[in-house]
């Protein structure tokens, strides 16, 4: 089974694999959506496939890097794509989040990537 918490990062970046006229060579900034999915089998104690607390303090690190940040000054993030800060983001949570499956990242309600390791 799969469960998900999301989060709202909000961050200014300028993409730097894109030619100088590309419209995200400029300076902007996204209300990102997070979606961590976490899958496994629903312990037969607590009845959870991971506690939804859990998940939250997980991410907490992670987002006080992010949220409100230039995320071309985030190391490791100095081509901050969607496909790049999906990819961080896993880096950061694989190893302490048992049952990462997929890191979700909407930067409009029409476009988005996921990144499931």
């Amino acid at each position: 089974m799969d469960v998900y918490c999301e989060f709202s990062i909000a961050a200014g970046r300028r993409l730097t694999g894109v030619p100088d006229d590309h419209p995200c060579a400029r300076i902007h900034g996204h209300t990102f959506l997070v979606r961590l999915t976490v899958t496994g089998p629903v312990d037969p104690h607590t009845g959870f496939v991971a506690d939804f607390g859990d998940v939250q303090a997980a991410f907490a690190p992670v987002y006080e890097a992010l949220d409100h940040r230039f995320l071309n000054e985030v190391p490791g993030l100095e081509n901050p794509t969607s496909e790049h800060l999906a990819a961080w983001i896993w880096r950061r949570l694989a190893d302490g989040l048992p049952g990462l499956s997929a890191v979700e990242i909407t930067e409009t309600g029409a476009s988005g990537v996921i990144f499931r390791g």
